[in-house]
Formats: C-alpha cells, sequence, structure tokens
C-alpha cells in the first residue's frame, strides 16, 4: 500500500504503519482509521479497495509529507528573516524554547566534541 508516494509497511499493523508518514504520529493514525470505519489491527495486506480508498481520502485532507516540512522549514525561515531570538537560536543550532544548554541539549547541539589536543606532551 503506498500513500503520498511513501510505502507502508506490510507486515505492522496500521495504527503504527500509518506513522512513517511524516505528520502522522499514533493519536492521528487512530483517528484517520476511525473516520475510515478501519480495525486498527488489520494490516494493509488484509484491506480491501474499498476501505483503502477510503484512508487515502481522509489522508488527502490532512497537510502531510512535502507540504508540511515546506510549512516548518517556511515558519523557520520567516523567524530567521524577521531577526527574532527564536530565529537566531535556529541559526546557532541551540535549543530555541528556553531550556538549559551547559549540560544536555544534545539533540540540538548533535554529539559531544572533545575539547583539548588529544594526547599529553611527555615532560622530562
Amino acid at each position: 500500500m503506498r500513500l503520498l508516494g511513501i510505502t507502508i509497511p506490510e507486515k505492522k499493523r496500521l495504527e503504527i504503519g500509518l506513522t512513517v508518514l511524516f505528520g502522522v504520529g499514533r493519536s492521528r493514525s487512530q483517528k484517520i482509521l476511525d473516520k475510515a470505519k478501519v480495525d486498527y489491527s488489520k494490516k494493509p495486506n488484509d484491506l480491501s479497495s474499498e476501505e483503502e480508498n477510503s484512508i487515502r481520502k481522509i489522508i488527502e485532507e490532512h497537510k502531510l509529507e512535502g507540504n508540511l516540512k515546506r510549512e516548518v522549514s517556511g515558519n523557520i525561515k520567516r523567524l530567521i528573516d524577521i531577526k527574532s531570538y527564536r530565529g537566531s537560536r535556529h541559526i546557532k543550532k541551540l535549543p530555541s524554547r528556553g531550556q538549559r544548554t551547559r549540560t544536555n541539549a544534545r539533540t540540538m547541539r548533535g554529539k559531544k566534541k572533545t575539547m583539548g589536543s588529544g594526547r599529553k606532551v611527555d615532560k622530562k
């Protein structure tokens, strides 16, 4: 089963499988399946063509994948353009929502970089 150009995993339950789409989490996938009147535990192989089309129609109503990514990057670009504090934090690749950075903040800052020369010099 393909939705928005992405293949939904065949071996996973639909509730979990729909989360491979950017912008769909567990709760949104449950709402989509409720609207389409499809059981959460069904697998993409077991769907009838009518159920598949109803899921596809409901998903097209939401802003997902490329459109959502474009909107998010546009929002970040706008913050940078107006030179807001949050925009400057995005430029510096630091957390923009007030978290501390002395420790933690590893997701934004990336892997630890050890400072120093890396080897000790012998003194005689």
